[in-house]
Order: C-alpha cells, then structure tokens, then sequence
C-alpha cells in the first residue's frame, strides 16, 4: 500500500470515528431531553394530584355546601320558611307538643321504643298536635352523614303522607334497624330504603326510594337541621319535648321524658295548665 493510500485510509476512519461521536452526541442529548422532559411531566402530575386533592379536602361537602341554598324542595305536609314547620295531628286538638329528635340519637329510640305507641295514642285521640323538629348534631362528633340523610329520607316520607312518616320514624326507631350511635349506617340509601319496606306506605314505592337516592329533601333537613340549632325553646339534645313554651322533663334534674308514666305526668300537667 502507498504512502498516500495510508494515509487517506487514516484520514477516512478518523472523519468515521467522528461522524459517530456526533450521532452518538446527539443521541446522548435526546435521551437526555427526554428524561428531563419525562421528569418534568412526572412532577407536574403529582403537583397536579396534589392540588387536585387539596382542592378537594378544601372543597365544601355536599351537605355542606347546603346550608345556603336558596332554592329548598319542601315535603308536602309542611308550613314555614322552607317547610321546616312539620305539625301533624287533629285540628281539633288544642295543643300542640313540639318534639325534638336526632336520627342517630340513641335515647330517642329508647323513648319511641317505650313510648312511642302511647304518643301515637294520644295523638289519634286529639289530645295534642305534634311539630316535629329533626336535629343533625349527633353528624357533627363523627364527621357523619347518617342523621342528616335519614332526616332527608323523613322528608320523603313526609311527602307520601304524615302517616308514612310517622311509622317510618318508628320503624327507623325500633330495635331492629337503630344502629348503634358509633355506626353510621343511616348514611347508606340501601339501608334506608330497606328499613322504609317495612313500612306498607313506602314499600316498593319508586317515588319515595328516587327521592331518598337523589336527595331531594336533602336541603330540606339542613333547613330543618338548623331549626333545631336556632331553636328559642333552650332544647339543647335530644329527645327533647316543648309545651306552652316550657320544656317537660321527668324532675327538676331535666331528666328526659323516657318512661310512660314520666311522659303522662308532665304532658297531662302541661294539657291543664
């Protein structure tokens, strides 16, 4: 091989060498782009979740976010500012006994489990009328949903007829279907809708059970909710029991009304004076 052939050969495999430095560059420098831009997507994807969760843990709950609203579907059976006057009874009857009661709320169970049936008496009798003022407090210790969405599912059955609410409210009541205080179990439709199939007014009834899925009263029990918050009445818990202005209790002690006899002796009082 000629002096000036070896050298063009040395000549061409360094221009090679380079040639596949600056390709092997370029490629470094792409992958290198594409890493930083991979990296750049990843960041802004968790800066986006994390905003994206922020904006939600800030973001009112949906009950929240009720308890301005302006426009308030009302049960039939009602009266008042957005229906929150609930009086069911004779018109015959003179009086009229308010009765404060929390969903949740385990003495108001034990109250209409053992004098549930002589209040429904009375009431058939025309002794008194009753207002009913639905209370949510009990959702505030657990963050919890089960008392205001029962109080909805109330206002659906108010809607039916006072009849189907009234033994509704017994059935949501009873032994059977209360749960304890700890379980939210009231926050589920199924649940209610299930304890509602006891009741012959609202089994299988479509109405009713598209109102309790869709929340059709639930602006209705936030209303009805603060109600009780505002209450003139001094009712601070549940159950509690109003007549002529004063609230009954069993002594001086404000023992709530949870025997027949205590509930017959302060309400007949009351009826007297």
């Amino acid at each position: 091989m000629s002096k000036r052939n070896s050298q063009a050969s040395k000549t061409a495999a360094r221009e090679k060498l380079r040639l596949e430095r600056e390709r092997q560059a370029r490629r470094d420098k792409i992958k290198r782009q594409g890493i930083v831009a991979g990296s750049l997507v990843a960041v802004l994807a968790i800066a986006g979740g994390i905003g994206y969760a922020v904006v939600q843990n800030n973001k009112p709950s949906h009950w929240d976010g009720l308890k301005d609203a302006k426009n308030v579907v009302a049960p039939a059976n009602t009266t008042g500012t957005k229906g929150t006057t609930v009086v069911i009874g004779k018109d015959t009857a003179k009086k009229t006994l308010k009765v404060y009661e929390d969903p949740r709320c385990p003495v108001c169970a034990q109250f209409e489990q053992t004098v549930g049936t002589t209040v429904k008496k009375d009431l058939d009798d025309g002794k008194f009328k009753i207002q009913y003022i639905g209370a949510t407090f009990i959702d505030g210790k657990d963050n919890g949903q089960g008392s205001k969405n029962a109080l909805s599912a109330l206002g659906a059955a108010l809607n039916v007829s006072p009849e189907a609410f009234l033994e509704y409210k017994t059935a949501l009541y009873s032994a059977k279907w209360h749960p304890d205080e700890q379980t939210d179990k009231f926050k589920d439709d199924s649940y209610l809708i299930k304890v509602a199939d006891t009741v012959p007014a609202l089994k299988a009834n479509t109405k009713f059970q598209d109102d309790v899925k869709k929340g059709t009263y639930d602006a209705w029990a936030v209303a009805m909710s603060k109600t009780f918050d505002d209450n003139k009445d001094g009712v601070t818990g549940t159950p509690g029991f109003v007549m002529n202005g004063k609230q009954l209790t069993a002594d001086s002690q404000g023992t709530p009304l949870l025997t027949v006899e205590a509930f017959n002796k302060a309400v007949g009082e009351a009826l007297k004076a």
